[in-house]
């Protein structure tokens, strides 16, 4: 937990008022004292991570530390007057914000008829009511640390928040132009939508996956060495593999043949 608040205070945005952050860390850790998440563990771990998230974005320290106190209105007794009172208007605004995205697939989750398949209205209604794009970035990152705990839950639910992170938040991620994000959050959401699906691709492409991935990292040290006697300085080098969720939609286009699919692996190199 220290690890956590130390990286996150390292970081530009809370280097800028690491008073503030601190704050908001003791606040928040009191506020959801007793509360566990459905993995066990203390709930302040949660905010902590959405925290990190966000100051691994380079946002400012307003942002940040509505990212430590953004389940605090809804899931503890502090009022939006106290918010506003201890941390300032903004970071308030920024709380609220968030409060109110999280209403929005409540309401969506109690009616599920209400928006079922239109999809495009909620990404809408999310835009529409977060009024700032801080509130938007605050609600991935806590979108993100929390599929992570929905192997807890029951099946229903499992197949409800995954499917809603794949139409919804990672679309929104795409639109914000987070790719890296947009793929994470289909990985995490594939196997719940699609099981069958998913453990069908694991077993054609996991090797594959290996030598290619392997190959790259074999292959970086020689380009890089090549450039440099060129004379050609590297600004960036970097490489990846294609998500798997990613990966999957291209095969359907590809009648599901896997030889058609030529960059499980990539390598982008910036000069």
């Amino acid at each position: 937990m220290n690890n956590l608040l130390d990286k996150i205070l390292s970081s530009p945005g809370g280097g800028r008022n690491p008073v503030l952050i601190e704050k908001a860390f003791n606040f928040a850790e009191k506020a959801h004292a007793g509360q566990k998440r459905l993995s066990g563990e203390n709930y302040i771990i949660h905010p902590l991570f959405v925290s990190q998230f966000l100051a691994d974005l380079g946002l400012d320290s307003s942002t940040i530390t509505a990212g430590l106190l953004h389940d605090v209105l809804e899931d503890t007794n502090i009022t939006l007057e106290q918010l506003k009172k201890e941390f300032g208007g903004d970071v308030a605004f920024l709380v609220e914000g968030v409060t109110k995205l999280r209403k929005i697939t409540d309401v969506t989750n109690k009616n599920e008829n209400a928006y079922k398949g239109d999809f495009n209205s909620l990404k809408k209604m999310f835009f529409a009511t977060a009024e700032d794009i801080r509130v938007i970035l605050i609600k991935l990152a806590d979108k993100y640390h929390n599929m992570e705990t929905l192997k807890f839950m029951s099946k229903p639910d499992q197949k409800r928040i995954a499917m809603e992170t794949l139409e919804i938040y990672a679309p929104i991620a795409a639109r914000l132009g987070m790719g890296r994000l947009k793929g994470q959050l289909e990985d995490l959401a594939f196997p719940f939508v699609y099981p069958k699906e998913y453990s069908w691709l694991l077993k054609k492409v996991k090797e594959k996956y290996t030598d290619r991935i392997n190959y790259i990292e074999r292959t970086k040290p020689i380009i890089k060495r090549c450039l440099k006697d060129a004379g050609v300085p590297i600004i960036d080098l970097h490489s990846r593999a294609k998500h798997y969720y990613s990966l999957y939609q291209k095969l359907e286009r590809k009648e599901m043949e896997l030889e058609k699919i030529h960059d499980l692996v990539a390598m982008r190199i910036v000069v």
